[in-house]
């Protein structure tokens, strides 16, 4: 594990005291600034990811193209004190996904400038992401059709980056079982762990296509292999680690050299089982939804403390600005929930899947959130007020880690979150 690391920081010292590395999928800044000082209090490298939702060459939802993404991570890390050296940049679920209903070729010329756009912009670790079916493909995709473009992409990737100039080239993450991005959008009964020989094919199937492509140099720069450990979740629970059923899929990490699996939607996992995780191999974890649901129960609970502290006509009105906003523009949760309209309702603001986060940078509801915090950094924060709504932030501002502020409390709540997977990570 020392060795994937070390590969992936680019310096031996962090692979000789941790164990495995945890990824942040996120592009909230208050997120992002959590997740950096929770790496600065414990003297780490700290990996971030943009999915290809997020940013795209077209903006993603976030309106950020990769260099976008770059300069805006740059100016919280420059804020924070955060050391470049030490940020690690990754590109998430890369490929034909945000254009797979259009046919096969249109979609990978558009998944060819994302990678593109990426590469040149110095993002470090890039996972090819290619499982998905176009609107031309078969239902099922061939292992060999998925590494061929897998490939392809690698290839740009390298171009890109010589173009660009960089010193240091990218590492990539491979795999055909790839949970859907943000958790599954149906209830799950079980999840199926990944099979010893699917695994073993899907690398040897992708090897034969680097091989194919002339990448051979390049395949040692494979270091990771996404698979399925049965760990998900849906709206309303979470399927838990199970070490025993993933016991023989550990073992084959013995014939594969060099390389480590990746985790996706570790997201609620016990810290017990994140630690588990990492043991048995899986030292890449990912972690997105779960920490920005943080986030909203920060915020949401500052909101009710704003019912206490605040008279009714300065108030910001969060949570019904929320509503109101994803009602008028239900694009980002309409088509995953489901049920009555009191379900749909707690599914907006409760659920798992945290769509909710796609809301945070709308202008009212941006404007209403910093109003909140304005608010309540004008008025006492009682400490049994903080117990009532954020109990383990109380014991910590007791216990003088925080100081009670508003983002401090806020901060502090994300972290309890980034916190369990940096402790899992850590030798």
């Amino acid at each position: 594990m020392a060795e994937i690391v070390t590969r992936l920081t680019g310096d031996a010292r962090f692979g000789s005291r941790l164990k495995g590395i945890y990824s942040v999928c996120s592009a909230h800044p208050w997120v992002i600034e959590a997740s950096m000082r929770q790496a600065l209090d414990d003297g780490t490298p700290l990996l971030l990811e943009s999915t290809s939702n997020q940013v795209d060459q077209y903006g993603g939802y976030t309106g950020m193209r990769p260099a976008d993404f770059v300069r805006f991570v740059h100016a919280i890390a420059h804020r924070v004190g955060f050391p470049r050296e030490t940020l690690l940049l990754g590109g998430d679920h890369l490929g034909p996904n945000a254009w797979r209903h259009h046919p096969a070729d249109e979609a990978m010329e558009r998944a060819v400038a994302l990678i593109e756009a990426y590469a040149a912009a110095g993002f470090r670790k890039i996972h090819l992401d290619t499982s998905m079916r176009c609107a031309d493909d078969p239902p099922r995709l061939s292992d060999e059709v998925v590494a061929e473009r897998a490939a392809r992409l690698c290839a740009v990737a390298e171009k890109a980056a010589e173009r660009a100039g960089l010193r240091e080239r990218p590492v990539y993450i491979i795999g055909t079982e790839v949970p859907v991005p943000g958790g599954a959008s149906e209830e799950l009964a079980a999840i199926e762990v990944t099979s010893p020989r699917a695994a073993l094919d899907t690398v040897a199937v992708h090897r034969a296509a680097w091989q194919a492509s002339a990448l051979d140099a390049t395949w040692e720069r494979v270091v990771g292999l996404v698979v399925q450990p049965g760990v998900e979740f849906d709206h309303t629970k979470v399927v838990d680690y199970d070490a025993s059923s993933a016991g023989e899929l550990s073992h084959i990490l013995d014939d594969l050299p060099g390389m480590v699996f990746e985790a996706h939607s570790t997201d609620y996992q016990k810290p017990e089982a994140l630690s588990a995780l990492v043991r048995d191999g899986f030292a890449i974890l990912k972690v997105g939804p779960a920490a920005t649901f943080a986030l909203r129960e920060a915020l949401y609970a500052l909101a009710d403390i704003e019912d206490e502290a605040v008279p009714a006509d300065a108030r910001s009105n969060l949570r019904t600005v929320v509503e109101r906003v994803m009602l008028e523009k239900p694009r980002n949760w309409e088509m995953y929930y489901h049920g009555s309209e009191k379900e749909k309702r707690l599914l907006r603001t409760f659920s798992y899947s945290d769509r909710i986060r796609y809301y945070w940078a709308d202008a009212e509801v941006g404007g209403a959130t910093q109003k909140l915090v304005s608010n309540l950094e004008r008025v006492e924060l009682r400490e049994n007020l903080i117990s009532r709504y954020l109990p383990n932030q109380y014991w910590q501002l007791r216990r003088g880690l925080i100081d009670g502020s508003p983002m401090s409390l806020i901060f502090s709540k994300v972290r309890d979150v980034i916190g369990m997977y940096a402790a899992a990570c850590r030798t």
